[in-house]
Protein backbone atom coordinates (compact mmCIF):
# COMPACT_ATOMS: atom_id res chain seq x y z
CA UNK A 1 0.00 0.00 0.00
CA UNK A 2 1.36 3.40 -0.96
CA UNK A 3 1.14 6.18 1.68
CA UNK A 4 1.47 9.72 0.45
CA UNK A 5 4.42 11.69 1.94
CA UNK A 6 2.06 14.28 3.47
CA UNK A 7 0.05 11.57 5.24
CA UNK A 8 3.24 9.86 6.39
CA UNK A 9 4.54 13.09 7.91
CA UNK A 10 1.23 13.58 9.69
CA UNK A 11 1.32 10.03 11.09
CA UNK A 12 4.94 10.46 12.22
CA UNK A 13 4.06 13.69 14.03
CA UNK A 14 1.11 12.02 15.76
CA UNK A 15 3.27 9.11 16.92
CA UNK A 16 5.94 11.49 18.22
CA UNK A 17 3.37 13.51 20.19
CA UNK A 18 1.91 10.31 21.66
CA UNK A 19 5.36 9.16 22.78
CA UNK A 20 6.10 12.53 24.39
CA UNK A 21 2.78 12.47 26.21
CA UNK A 22 3.46 8.97 27.52
CA UNK A 23 7.03 9.73 28.64
CA UNK A 24 7.52 10.54 32.35
CA UNK A 25 8.29 14.12 33.29
CA UNK A 26 11.96 14.93 33.55
CA UNK A 27 13.36 13.93 36.94
CA UNK A 28 10.27 11.93 37.87
CA UNK A 29 10.50 8.41 39.20
CA UNK A 30 7.84 6.50 41.13
CA UNK A 31 10.50 4.41 42.87
CA UNK A 32 11.12 5.31 46.53
CA UNK A 33 14.21 7.39 47.27
CA UNK A 34 16.03 8.76 50.30
CA UNK A 35 17.07 12.37 50.79
CA UNK A 36 20.08 12.78 53.09
CA UNK A 37 21.10 16.08 54.67
CA UNK A 38 24.64 16.69 55.89
CA UNK A 39 25.36 18.87 58.95
CA UNK A 40 28.22 20.46 57.00
CA UNK A 41 25.93 21.73 54.24
CA UNK A 42 22.81 22.54 56.27
CA UNK A 43 22.01 25.91 57.85
CA UNK A 44 19.22 26.24 60.43
CA UNK A 45 18.29 29.86 61.20
CA UNK A 46 15.67 31.18 63.59
CA UNK A 47 14.11 34.64 63.87
CA UNK A 48 12.15 36.06 66.80
CA UNK A 49 10.45 39.46 66.58
CA UNK A 50 10.36 41.70 69.65
CA UNK A 51 9.41 45.25 70.59
CA UNK A 52 13.06 46.32 70.72
CA UNK A 53 14.63 44.50 67.79
CA UNK A 54 14.60 41.33 65.75
CA UNK A 55 16.58 38.48 67.28
CA UNK A 56 18.42 36.19 64.86
CA UNK A 57 20.02 32.89 65.78
CA UNK A 58 21.07 29.47 64.58
CA UNK A 59 20.94 25.79 65.46
CA UNK A 60 23.14 22.96 64.19
CA UNK A 61 21.85 19.88 62.42
CA UNK A 62 22.91 16.54 63.91
CA UNK A 63 21.52 14.36 61.12
CA UNK A 64 18.79 14.30 58.53
CA UNK A 65 17.22 11.59 56.39
CA UNK A 66 13.84 11.49 54.67
CA UNK A 67 12.56 8.48 52.76
CA UNK A 68 9.86 9.28 50.18
CA UNK A 69 7.65 6.96 48.15
CA UNK A 70 6.23 9.15 45.34
CA UNK A 71 3.75 6.46 44.30
CA UNK A 72 1.95 6.45 47.65
CA UNK A 73 3.02 9.71 49.29
CA UNK A 74 4.35 7.78 52.29
CA UNK A 75 7.36 9.27 54.05
CA UNK A 76 9.62 8.19 56.91
CA UNK A 77 12.95 9.12 58.44
CA UNK A 78 14.19 11.58 61.02
CA UNK A 79 15.69 15.08 61.15
CA UNK A 80 17.63 15.80 64.35
CA UNK A 81 18.69 19.26 65.55
CA UNK A 82 21.09 19.78 68.43
CA UNK A 83 19.08 21.90 70.88
CA UNK A 84 22.18 22.80 72.88
CA UNK A 85 23.75 24.38 69.78
CA UNK A 86 21.19 27.18 69.69
CA UNK A 87 22.75 30.63 69.89
CA UNK A 88 21.89 34.25 69.12
CA UNK A 89 25.20 36.03 69.68
CA UNK A 90 24.19 37.30 73.13
CA UNK A 91 25.52 35.08 75.91
CA UNK A 92 23.05 36.27 78.58
CA UNK A 93 20.08 35.79 76.27
CA UNK A 94 21.35 32.37 75.21
CA UNK A 95 21.76 31.24 78.84
CA UNK A 96 18.15 32.18 79.49
CA UNK A 97 16.99 30.42 76.33
CA UNK A 98 18.74 27.18 77.27
CA UNK A 99 18.09 27.38 80.99
CA UNK A 100 14.41 28.36 81.19
CA UNK A 101 12.82 28.23 77.74
CA UNK A 102 13.94 25.27 75.59
CA UNK A 103 15.75 23.68 78.58
CA UNK A 104 18.28 21.97 76.34
CA UNK A 105 19.94 20.27 79.31
CA UNK A 106 16.80 18.17 79.80
CA UNK A 107 15.70 18.09 76.15
CA UNK A 108 18.91 17.90 74.09
CA UNK A 109 17.28 17.16 70.72
CA UNK A 110 14.65 18.78 68.53
CA UNK A 111 13.36 16.33 65.92
CA UNK A 112 11.02 16.09 62.95
CA UNK A 113 9.53 12.81 61.71
CA UNK A 114 7.96 13.05 58.23
CA UNK A 115 4.92 10.87 57.57
CA UNK A 116 3.45 12.00 54.24
CA UNK A 117 4.32 14.10 51.18
CA UNK A 118 1.93 15.88 48.81
CA UNK A 119 2.63 17.50 45.47
CA UNK A 120 4.92 17.24 42.47
CA UNK A 121 8.52 16.16 43.20
CA UNK A 122 11.16 16.76 40.51
CA UNK A 123 14.73 16.15 41.67
CA UNK A 124 16.20 17.35 38.37
CA UNK A 125 14.40 20.55 37.48
CA UNK A 126 13.27 21.47 41.00
CA UNK A 127 9.76 21.64 42.45
CA UNK A 128 7.62 22.55 45.44
CA UNK A 129 5.76 20.10 47.67
CA UNK A 130 4.61 19.73 51.27
CA UNK A 131 5.63 17.33 54.01
CA UNK A 132 3.42 16.45 56.97
CA UNK A 133 5.00 15.06 60.09
CA UNK A 134 5.60 15.30 63.83
CA UNK A 135 7.75 18.02 65.39
CA UNK A 136 9.21 16.99 68.76
CA UNK A 137 10.12 19.91 71.02
CA UNK A 138 10.63 20.16 74.78
CA UNK A 139 9.44 16.59 75.32
CA UNK A 140 6.17 16.89 73.38
CA UNK A 141 5.01 15.95 69.86
CA UNK A 142 3.15 18.39 67.60
CA UNK A 143 1.81 18.01 64.04
CA UNK A 144 3.65 20.28 61.60
CA UNK A 145 3.51 20.76 57.84
CA UNK A 146 6.57 22.02 55.96
CA UNK A 147 6.57 23.56 52.49
CA UNK A 148 9.69 22.25 50.74
CA UNK A 149 11.35 23.94 47.78
CA UNK A 150 13.76 21.90 45.67
CA UNK A 151 16.08 23.89 43.41
CA UNK A 152 18.29 22.59 40.59
CA UNK A 153 21.69 21.50 41.86
CA UNK A 154 20.28 19.43 44.76
CA UNK A 155 19.38 22.42 46.93
CA UNK A 156 16.57 22.32 49.47
CA UNK A 157 14.91 25.05 51.54
CA UNK A 158 11.91 25.47 53.83
CA UNK A 159 10.36 28.18 56.00
CA UNK A 160 7.89 27.55 58.81
CA UNK A 161 6.79 28.91 62.18
CA UNK A 162 6.94 27.20 65.57
CA UNK A 163 4.27 28.50 68.01
CA UNK A 164 6.44 27.66 71.02
CA UNK A 165 4.31 29.44 73.63
CA UNK A 166 1.15 27.64 72.48
CA UNK A 167 3.17 24.43 72.66
CA UNK A 168 3.87 24.96 76.35
CA UNK A 169 7.26 26.67 76.41
CA UNK A 170 7.88 29.71 78.59
CA UNK A 171 7.34 33.10 76.98
CA UNK A 172 10.60 35.10 77.00
CA UNK A 173 8.81 38.46 77.33
CA UNK A 174 9.45 40.78 80.28
CA UNK A 175 7.64 43.92 81.48
CA UNK A 176 9.47 46.14 78.97
CA UNK A 177 10.64 43.54 76.44
CA UNK A 178 7.85 41.84 74.52
CA UNK A 179 8.41 39.07 71.98
CA UNK A 180 6.29 37.14 69.52
CA UNK A 181 4.80 33.88 70.71
CA UNK A 182 6.19 32.03 67.70
CA UNK A 183 9.62 31.74 66.14
CA UNK A 184 10.33 31.56 62.40
CA UNK A 185 12.61 28.77 61.19
CA UNK A 186 14.50 28.75 57.88
CA UNK A 187 16.45 25.71 56.70
CA UNK A 188 18.74 25.72 53.67
CA UNK A 189 20.65 22.60 52.69
CA UNK A 190 22.39 20.70 49.96
CA UNK A 191 21.03 17.18 49.76
CA UNK A 192 21.92 13.79 48.30
CA UNK A 193 19.10 11.68 46.83
CA UNK A 194 19.61 7.93 46.48
CA UNK A 195 17.22 5.26 45.16
CA UNK A 196 15.61 3.08 47.80
CA UNK A 197 14.68 -0.41 46.70
CA UNK A 198 14.21 -2.03 50.09
CA UNK A 199 10.98 -1.96 52.15
CA UNK A 200 10.34 1.11 54.26
CA UNK A 201 12.76 1.36 57.14
CA UNK A 202 11.38 1.06 60.65
CA UNK A 203 10.98 4.39 62.41
CA UNK A 204 12.68 4.34 65.79
CA UNK A 205 11.44 6.37 68.71
CA UNK A 206 13.96 8.48 70.66
CA UNK A 207 16.08 6.17 72.80
CA UNK A 208 15.31 3.00 70.82
CA UNK A 209 18.16 0.97 69.36
CA UNK A 210 17.83 -1.01 66.14
CA UNK A 211 18.94 -4.61 66.46
CA UNK A 212 19.74 -6.87 63.51
CA UNK A 213 17.34 -9.75 62.86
Amino acid sequence: MHIKPKVLRSLSASVALALLAAAPARGQNNAPFTVTLSPATTAVHWTLNSTLHIVHGTFKLESGEIRIDPATGDAAGLIVIDAASGESGDSARDRRMHGSIIESGSFPQITYRPTHVSGHIDLTAGSDFTVDGTFHLHGSDHPLQMAIHLAPGAKLSTHFAVPFVAWGLKEPSTFVFRTDKKVAIDIDAAYVATPEHSPAKAILKPGEVHTAQ
